[in-house]
């Protein structure tokens, strides 16, 4: 794993080519109708707020809860081919699904304290399965879920196809998405994945990548009372503001900035992406 900087205070300038917005990404979504392929700039800058957007003020027709954006692989379960000596939960087309310890517990205690989401890199038939099995009759609580479909598509090696840019659901590209554009935003949304590099596009902060879990681990308790995600998530619920959190307080693997190691690469992929809707 690449060591970036512990805080990104030397992020500086980040460049990306972005369908997005004509004014800076860190302004929060905008009224301005998203154009495919226009190049900007993504400017992230140590300003009087240290590049951290304050609250807006609330909406009242929209929950107090955050928005919570959880992956599958990695976090709910581990999915894998089916491995010699071990036997899975359940096999789904070609894959083996191992049902991470206390997740149950943990759905039922994202759904009290978040507004929860599915947001997984894998085909949507699979994700759709997956996301039955895992969740139960709490898939209906679910706002939206989202397959490797909805994920920005580059040409670049491992991460082709499954970068989950948060600006979808914030400036609400898929109209059956229900709350209003500009309801959510970097202040009250977090994304939970395994995998630092699906939040290359993203506004700092505004993710967390816990490490993955390993079927073999049987003394894995992330996810249950007391476990260290779960305890971290029940201090991020009461958080004025997720950026300023995550900032103060990082958790796991650390994000992807120009100090990894692997960052040419990783600009590189910033380069070749386009929107997939």
């Amino acid at each position: 794993m690449e060591k970036p900087s512990s805080s990104l205070k030397n992020l500086g300038l980040v460049e990306s080519t972005v369908v997005a917005c004509s004014d800076l990404a860190r302004d929060g979504p905008k009224k301005t109708k998203m154009k495919e392929e226009e190049t900007v700039t993504v400017i992230a800058r140590e300003d009087s707020c240290g590049g951290i957007r304050p609250n807006p003020n609330p909406n009242p027709c929209v929950s107090m809860k955050k928005l919570l954006v959880l992956d599958l692989n990695g976090l709910l379960a581990d999915i894998v081919f089916p491995p010699v000596g071990y036997k899975p939960d359940i096999v789904i087309g070609t894959r083996a699904i191992f049902k991470r310890p206390f997740c149950e517990d943990f759905l039922k205690f994202c759904f009290q304290n978040f507004e929860v989401g599915i947001w997984s890199s894998r085909k949507q038939n699979n994700v759709e399965r997956i996301s039955e099995f895992l969740l139960g009759d709490m898939k209906s609580k679910l706002l939206f879920c989202w397959d490797m479909s909805y994920c920005v598509t580059t040409t670049v090696g491992s991460i082709a196809n499954k970068c989950k840019h948060l600006t979808k659901l914030w400036e609400k590209h898929d109209s059956k998405l229900p709350w209003e554009k500009g309801d959510y935003n970097e202040t009250n949304t977090v994304l939970l994945d395994d995998s630092p590099h699906k939040a290359l596009l993203n506004l700092p902060y505004t993710a967390i990548f816990p490490h993955s879990y390993n079927h073999q681990n049987k003394t894995d308790t992330s996810l249950g009372s007391g476990g260290d995600l779960r305890l971290y998530l029940e201090k991020l619920a009461e958080a004025e503001n997720v950026q300023e959190f995550i900032k103060k307080n990082p958790f796991g693997q650390e994000a992807i900035t120009e100090a990894s190691e692997s960052w040419k690469f990783y600009r590189a992929a910033m380069h070749t992406h386009k929107f997939a809707i």
